[in-house]
């Protein structure tokens, strides 16, 4: 009897001693999944998550640290890849929007939404345009607002210390130079495009990559200057002086169109003119271009 109690305790014993092994397995911190970024449990609507005290995340995210090749945290653009830029592609976006979660260690930093750039709603937060078929690039960005920074509110979070330190500690963390402080700019494979308006007396330009696709009327007359890993470039400036300042740092034999209306998209948010100035400022600009040795045209429709 003793002999059958001894033993039925041992079993016992060592029944609870694998269970608290077990256990404690079980409570172990998982390793750390670093920077991600997931979509809302629901699908909750972006103009939503504002009054929202607590949002739920999906199980898997739709960009994960494995998936970056390279986030540029002067630019806030995301190399992807293969793999995930596809299924950011094919992402199935609502004109209204898709809310997105940005995460460290499933610790919500912060939300934005991903957005169609056909859309024509506007929306205050951060963005992530769904890439276009024609894009050669496996580049998304974090953006503020659409269609435009203008529409933005609030601070920008996108530089949040948790969010870089862990870019940087899983080595995806780069930087490239800001194009107002960059002494050349790089040659375009399809050249550059040039727009011009007036606005409150002042002649504005915005040099830009030239692409086959069309131009929206915000990224025209966007204030904010990039340069992109990928060699995409955009560049604003005040004034006939100013214009050629930064048509004299671009490689020579560069073809440049400056276009009236010729590859204006959308142009929802803002009734710009684009026009070229008077013939006084444009033959001036013209003259400058070819003796940087520019291939320099003017297209009028």
């Amino acid at each position: 009897m003793k002999r059958r109690f001894f033993i039925f305790f041992l079993n016992i014993t060592a029944f609870i001693i694998a269970g608290i092994i077990l256990l404690l397995g079980g409570c172990t911190a998982p390793d750390h999944e670093g920077f991600a970024i997931y979509l809302t449990k629901g699908d909750i609507p972006p103009e939503k998550l504002s009054v929202l005290s607590h949002a739920d995340i999906v199980a898997k995210p739709v960009i994960a640290m494995d998936d970056i090749v390279a986030y540029n945290a002067g630019t806030h653009e995301i190399t992807l890849t293969a793999s995930a830029f596809d299924r950011i592609s094919s992402l199935e976006v609502p004109g209204q929007g898709k809310s997105f979660m940005v995460c460290v260690d499933k610790k919500l930093i912060y939300s934005g939404a991903f957005w169609t750039p056909v859309s024509s709603f506007s929306f205050d937060g951060v963005t992530i345009w769904k890439p276009l078929s024609s894009q050669d690039s496996r580049i998304i960005k974090l953006e503020l607002g659409y269609p435009s920074p203008s529409f933005y509110a609030g601070e920008d979070p996108r530089s949040n210390a948790e969010v870089i330190k862990s870019l940087e500690r899983a080595g995806k963390l780069s930087t490239v130079p800001s194009p107002t402080t960059l002494e050349k700019l790089p040659h375009s494979m399809k050249g550059y495009e040039l727009y011009s308006w007036l606005e409150d007396g002042q002649w504005h330009f915005t040099l830009i990559t030239g692409t086959n696709r069309t131009k929206t009327m915000e990224e025209i007359v966007s204030t904010t200057d990039n340069l992109s890993e990928d060699g995409w470039v955009s560049i604003h400036v005040v004034g006939a002086d100013a214009i050629k300042t930064v048509l004299s740092r671009l490689p020579q034999g560069e073809s440049i169109f400056w276009c009236d209306e010729l590859h204006i998209g959308q142009t929802t948010g803002t009734n710009t003119d684009i026009q070229l100035p008077p013939e006084q400022i444009t033959d001036a600009i013209k003259e400058h271009a070819e003796r940087c040795g520019l291939d320099f045209a003017i297209t009028v429709y």
